[in-house]
C-alpha cells in the first residue's frame, strides 16, 4: 500500500496536560463526594452521639448565653473548621463551617483573643513578629489561593486592624513546582 501513511493518534491521557487535567478532575470529584459524607454533625444529636460520631473536638468554648461551642478544625492544611453549638440540654443546635469571608468580616479591631478563637477557632499557623506581636493565619476554601491573617497585640492580645487576605505561601510553592 504505497502512498498511504498511517496517522498515529495520541492515546488518551498520553499528553502531560491531559493527564494532569484528568487527575485534577478525578481528585475534585472524589473530594466533593467525600466532603458530602464527612460531616457527622446533625442538629438534635446529643453531645454523646456527636462525640461518638466525630471524636473529641479540637476546641471547646463557652458562649455568652452559657451554652457550649465545640470546634472541629481540619488544620493546619485543612480549609474547614466546623463550629457545633450545643443548646442548654446538650443537643446540637447549630452547625457552621466558619472559615469563610462572611465570618472573617466579623473580626474587628480590638476584638479579644478569646472572642476570636470562639468565632473562627484555632489558627493553622502562628508567627511571632517585631515588637512581640503575633499573627495568626487560617486557610479557607477559595479558588484564589489566599489565607487570612489576624495580628494580635500584647499585652492583652487584642486584634489589630481586623482580618487581612494574603497569598497562601503553600500555593506559591506548589505553583512553582507545577511549572513545566
Amino acid at each position: 500500500m504505497a502512498g498511504i501513511r498511517a496517522i498515529r493518534l495520541p492515546r488518551p491521557l498520553e499528553r502531560p496536560a491531559m493527564r494532569r487535567t484528568a487527575c485534577l478532575l478525578i481528585t475534585a470529584a472524589a473530594t466533593a463526594l467525600l466532603g458530602a459524607c464527612a460531616v457527622p454533625f446533625k442538629p438534635g444529636q446529643t453531645e454523646a452521639e456527636l462525640l461518638a460520631a466525630a471524636g473529641q473536638p479540637t476546641g471547646r468554648y463557652r458562649l455568652p448565653n452559657g451554652t457550649q461551642r465545640l470546634e472541629y478544625a481540619t488544620g493546619p492544611m485543612g480549609r474547614h473548621t466546623w463550629m457545633v453549638d450545643l443548646d442548654a440540654q446538650g443537643r446540637v443546635r447549630q452547625v457552621e463551617q466558619v472559615l469563610n469571608e462572611a465570618t472573617f468580616l466579623k473580626v474587628t479591631d480590638g476584638m479579644a483573643r478569646d472572642d476570636l478563637l470562639r468565632l473562627i477557632g484555632r489558627p493553622a499557623h502562628r508567627q511571632r513578629e517585631w515588637m512581640d506581636k503575633e499573627t495568626w493565619y487560617w486557610r479557607y476554601p477559595t479558588n484564589d489561593c489566599l489565607w487570612v491573617g489576624v495580628t494580635l497585640l500584647p499585652p492583652d492580645w487584642k486584634v489589630q486592624h481586623g482580618a487581612g487576605y494574603l497569598p497562601d505561601p503553600m500555593c506559591d510553592h506548589n505553583d512553582r513546582d507545577a511549572r513545566p
